[in-house]
């Protein structure tokens, strides 16, 4: 232990940033700014154990800010601070070295005298700078009396703050510096005592406590303690001895105190942990820790508040019984065990879930119902009257198990729409689930709970975002779903749509049955065929056909544009689109079933429309309501500035008070050179039949597909060959057999035909014979081209064209009869929309003409046909003369 040293006069000062060396602490220190490196080089590397510095603690501004001004003298301490700021040259604000020229210090007016223990010199490679590492003991205190630089580095006239020995002699004879002796020797002895049975060491502390004077020993134990720099800078200006030891008894004692609470916390945590558990130590510490602030209740006020809300959530009592037993399994968990967070998501969802809660019913008034159908929906009137009658039965017996409706038809023609319109009708919440692309049948069920990110079923899911428990719920593009090897979905629903056991119906996830007797189900599918039947026999299902040009006039008319011109921030001020040019939108730019297409052409004329208008220069004339803002700086902007002219727009105003803003000239109405500009040339041409049918071996077909019905044509050619017989266009096997059939019936009936001289006549020998089915990208199958596959080829062979106006379907037999067909509805809109006048279909699809609108029948000359004879003699011009009446 250093022995008392002389001072001199002046010292070299090194400053330590917000922390403090005391007399008797040993540190370890590594200089690499040039003015400390300069320092210690002179002042200790060159005169080795002569050489003595002062180090100082310097605070940062960023401290002063957050604590206030520069510590104060302590006890026993003039205000040498009030006499350093006083001092010609002197400033709180110094700079510690060249690398930070610009940041302000603040100096502490009372440092200790240090000398060094070991030096050792190094040089950083590549760049040659040299570095310093010290190991500085501290000496004594000194007091500041004035600071002044010496070349890089500061140097300081100091004055020793030290006791001399007469002064100790005499303070030693104070009861109460006694007292306080043994109190501190008292306490760092049992501090002593503890870390030896934790550290096994204490033999060199017991000889300190013994050897080293008391006032120098609480120093040294200060200094061995994590404290603040506030009580570090307390601790340095305590230089009154019973000051000193009454604040180094204090931080020893708090020093034990910590370390009888740790070892309180370990006995705990240790006491608590099994084999299996020693991996959360530090948790478990975390959670005694927390014990003893006593801020441990979190956690299980969040089960408290789970607990409540499950007791609120209306559950059955055999699921209430489930729902305690999980609960209780999860008081007894610790929140880091791996089943933790499974098992308390698995009760929120139960929490969650709309046992009892629905939405009020609602006084059904079937008129408004109507008005409501009528203003969402153009036609349609066999659908909404089927609504209004499901409607009218939940009027009388609310509680009934009504049937699921499955809406079938092409896109674009309103199915998720009117699924919404019967949730407003009855006043219920809608929520729409999408199936398409669904494989796994854990969409429908959920997943069991064993496995890794399970969650619930997306009906399940769905019911708890809506929070009720009678919904109308939409399973969209039900006939779009899949299988695999993770099951089948479309199965699954069979539980779900069959009213005798959706009450039941049991999720895996939630593994308890939920009653989804109250939800109604709704579905919409483009085809009833990839539907399995025992899933479609649950079921009703309703078809909803496409649009003939009338309807599709009127929708546009009365829904299609005023969206799209709202939508585009527009009204009929800004444009105007004629009938005659949404007719014309209609016939040449869309056939489709629906009327998306239709709404993506009105929406880019609106688009066209928007541009014009955004890029007419208007100059708005400043509002006569708005009072002329006055000051300087807006006068001096205005003044050096050309015109400004504005209006200022109140809040609350919707777009069209928005657009009024922007008045035109004139409304811009859409005329045809403006239709081709903007939407290109037609795609579709009213004389297209007629010139694809100009040449024999071409018929016009009517095929249904998803999108609804389309006219096929057929082109059949003969070449030189070995009377094979060639398909193109992508074709099923059905389809490819129709034309099989139809070819050998044509070759069996040659010569009542009159297309060969005698029966023994081959009329394929030395050629062969080429069908095409156009749009080769399209896949195509079914039956139902068999009479145009004859009517082709019977053209082919005789030579003669089939007339342009008639299109037909129907399947045939091997010999000769025509059977129906089905959607007839869409094949007669089809041959509509493409400007067809005769229609040649089965005779028994008769009673299939009822759905047909009345407006289309009446534009269309609808020809039954009972044979393929039949069919022949009306699909060429003056009927077919030349066959005989056939013998079968």
């Amino acid at each position: 232990m250093a022995e008392s040293v002389d001072l001199p006069s002046r010292l070299a000062i090194l400053p330590f940033r917000n922390k403090v060396l005391l007399p008797g602490a040993i540190i370890r220190i590594r200089c690499t700014s040039p003015s400390s490196v300069k320092l210690v080089e002179q002042e200790l590397w060159q005169r080795e154990e002569k050489g003595l510095i002062g180090i100082l603690p310097v605070r940062d501004s960023a401290e002063i800010a957050t604590s206030g001004t520069a510590v104060s003298s302590g006890v026993g301490g003039e205000s040498a601070e009030r006499g350093l700021k006083n001092q010609a040259g002197i400033s709180e604000n110094h700079k510690l070295d060249s690398k930070n020229q610009q940041e302000v210090i603040h100096w502490h007016d009372r440092g200790v005298a240090a000398r060094a223990l070991h030096l050792s010199r190094g040089v950083e490679k590549p760049s040659g700078r040299v570095t310093y590492i010290v190991v500085l003991e501290g000496l004594c205190r000194f007091n500041v009396q004035e600071l002044s630089t010496r070349g890089t580095y500061y140097t300081a006239r100091i004055t020793s703050l030290d006791m001399t020995k007469g002064e100790m002699e005499l303070i030693e004879q104070d009861q109460e510096f006694v007292a306080l002796s043994r109190q501190f020797k008292a306490t760092a002895m049992e501090l002593i005592s503890i870390l030896e049975q934790k550290q096994k060491t204490g033999g060199r502390t017991k000889v300190l406590l013994e050897t080293v004077p008391v006032h120098k020993l609480a120093d040294i134990f200060v200094a061995s303690f994590e404290i603040s720099f506030e009580e570090q800078l307390s601790m340095l200006d305590s230089v009154d001895v019973k000051v000193r030891l009454s604040k180094a008894t204090e931080l020893v004692d708090r020093h034990l105190q910590s370390i009888r609470v740790a070892e309180k916390i370990t006995q705990k945590v240790e006491g608590q942990l099994s084999k299996s558990q020693k991996e959360f130590l530090l948790r478990q510490q975390m959670k005694a820790i927390k014990e003893e602030l006593g801020d441990n209740d979190d956690e299980e006020d969040d089960l408290v508040a789970l607990e409540r809300k499950m007791q609120g959530a209306g559950m059955p009592a055999s699921i209430w019984k489930h729902a305690l037993r999980e609960l209780r399994r999860l008081k007894k968990m610790q929140p880091q065990q791996p089943g933790y967070n499974s098992s308390r998501v698995y009760l929120e969802l139960l929490a969650d879930l709309p046992w009892e809660k629905a939405s009020p019913e609602l006084e059904l008034d079937l008129k408004a119902a109507k008005e409501r159908l009528d203003a969402d929906h153009y036609g349609l009137l066999k659908v909404k009257q089927r609504i209004i009658e499901y409607l009218a039965v939940r009027k009388l017996k609310p509680d009934a198990r009504g049937p699921v409706l499955c809406f079938v038809g092409p896109p674009g023609v309103g199915k998720t729409s009117l699924a919404s319109s019967i949730a407003a009708a009855l006043g219920r919440k809608f929520i729409r689930i999408s199936l398409g692309g669904v494989k796994d049948e854990a969409d429908i069920r959920g997943h069991r709970r064993t496995y890794i990110g399970s969650m619930p079923g997306r009906l399940i899911d769905g019911l708890k975002r809506v929070a009720v428990c009678n919904p109308v719920m939409l399973l969209d593009e039900i006939d779009k779903t899949g299988s695999d090897v993770r099951g089948d979905p479309a199965s699954a629903l069979l539980e779900v749509l069959d009213t005798e056991q959706n009450k039941t119906f049991n999720d895996h996830y939630l593994n308890v049955p939920f009653d989804l007797s109250k939800v109604i189900f709704v579905a919409t599918a483009n085809r009833m065929q990839p539907i399995p039947p025992p899933l479609l026999d649950r079921m009703e299902v309703i078809e909803l056909p496409g649009y003939t040009p009338e309807e599709k006039l009127k929708i546009a008319i009365r829904h299609l544009i005023p969206r799209v011109l709202d939508q585009h921030g527009l009204s009929s001020d800004f444009l105007q689109i004629p009938e005659d040019m949404v007719k014309l939108v209609i016939q040449r730019y869309t056939r489709e079933a629906g009327v998306r297409n239709l709404e993506r052409n009105l929406a880019a004329l609106a688009r066209a429309a928007a541009v014009k208008v955004a890029e007419q220069e208007h100059l708005v004339p400043f509002s006569k309501d708005v009072q002329r803002l006055s000051s300087p700086l807006l006068d001096g902007k205005l003044a050096e500035s050309a015109e400004v002219e504005m209006e200022v727009i109140p809040m609350g105003v919707n777009n069209h008070d928005i657009s009024d803003a922007f008045k035109v000239a004139s409304p811009m109405v859409v005329d045809e050179p403006m239709v081709e500009k903007v939407l290109g040339p037609p795609r579709y041409d009213d004389r297209e039949t007629a010139e694809r049918v100009a040449n024999p071996g071409v018929s016009v077909g009517l095929v249904w597909t998803a999108f609804g019905g389309e006219v096929q044509f057929v082109e059949a050619t003969a070449m030189v060959g070995k009377g094979d017989l060639h398909l193109t266009g992508q074709l099923g096997d059905v389809i490819k057999e129709s034309a099989q059939i139809a070819l050998t019936w044509v070759r069996a009936r040659a010569t009542e035909l009159k297309l060969a001289i005698s029966e023994e006549t081959n009329l394929l020998e030395g050629r062969d014979i080429h069908i095409h089915f156009p749009a080769g990208a399209v896949p195509k199958d079914g039956p139902s081209a068999g009479v145009t596959l004859v009517t082709s080829l019977v053209s082919l062979f005789s030579k003669r064209r089939v007339r342009a106006d008639t299109a037909m379907t129907g399947e045939m037999t091997l010999r000769g009869m025509v059977l129906p067909v089905g959607g007839v509805k869409d094949k007669v809109l089809a041959a509509h929309r493409y400007g067809i006048k005769r229609v040649i279909l089965p005779e028994r699809n008769l009673k299939d003409l009822v759905e047909v609108p009345a407006t289309v029948l009446s534009s269309l000359e609808i020809i039954l046909a009972k044979r393929v004879e039949d069919v022949l003699d009306q699909a060429f011009e003056g009927g077919c003369p030349w066959r005989q009446h056939s013998k079968l």
